[in-house]
């Protein structure tokens, strides 16, 4: 792949190495420090008992490429142990002897949980901005679960409505709120269905958001691409 290509593409990314051992996940940080990789990535370790950030250095893997002054992509990097960081680093021992299931499976976890909060996260717009609108009458309290659980859910829709105004997103919202991030995508999720929220970028009154490459509109546009790509010129 060529890094220039991926400089044109590339929202984030994230460089995976050295996930087995049983040292504690340690994020490095992307050369901007400050890039959507680096906020969400912090915020997914800082529930994980003790992982680590730190700030991008130019020694390392091939973060160290991808994050030059010439490209400076939104690149971190999640290892467990760090390049160097035990004994038997590059020797003899460094075998698959070192690996542990579960430390495999919690880094796996991790990186599911990073890759689900950078998907989920957006801004919105409150559709209904002066004053708190009826939630009971739009079905959107609910007499089922149980009380904390119910009250956290409500407190995220109000938290929501409160902050979309194009500005805030999903995840600073959760930060600011202390309310987790999971919760808050429900909220944003449920009163967007109810037709009190829209994404920031979506004109009023177009449809809900759908993931991309569903519904047969997809399907027929798919098709037809397929058709035109081989009089396309270069």
């Amino acid at each position: 792949m060529s890094i220039a290509w991926a400089g044109r593409v590339f929202r984030y990314g994230l460089v995976l190495a050295l996930l087995g051992d049983s040292g504690p996940l340690t994020y490095k940080a992307s050369r901007r420090g400050d890039s959507e990789i680096d906020t969400v990535a912090r915020y997914v370790l800082g529930g994980v008992p003790g992982a680590t950030t730190i700030a991008f250095s130019p020694y390392g893997y091939d973060e160290r490429q991808l994050c030059s002054p010439g490209f400076n992509l939104p690149i971190g990097r999640l290892t467990r142990s760090v390049n160097g960081g035990y004994s038997e680093y590059h020797t003899s021992a460094d075998d698959l002897g070192l690996l542990k299931p579960a430390t495999l499976q919690d880094s796996f976890e991790t990186c599911q949980r990073i890759v689900s909060v950078l998907e989920g996260d957006g801004q919105y717009v409150n559709l209904s901005p002066k004053g708190e609108p009826q939630l009971g009458k739009r079905g959107l309290y609910s007499g089922l679960g149980g009380r904390t659980a119910l009250a956290d859910h409500e407190n995220a829709m109000l938290w929501v409505l409160n902050a979309s105004d194009g500005g805030p997103s999903l995840l600073e919202i959760s930060q600011q709120s202390g309310i987790a991030f999971e919760t808050v995508r429900a909220a944003a999720s449920a009163l967007e269905q109810a037709g009190l929220l829209r994404p920031a970028g979506r004109a009023k009154g177009a449809a809900p958001h759908k993931p991309a490459g569903t519904g047969r509109k997809h399907k027929r546009n798919k098709r037809a691409v397929a058709r035109r790509a081989p009089g396309r010129r270069s």
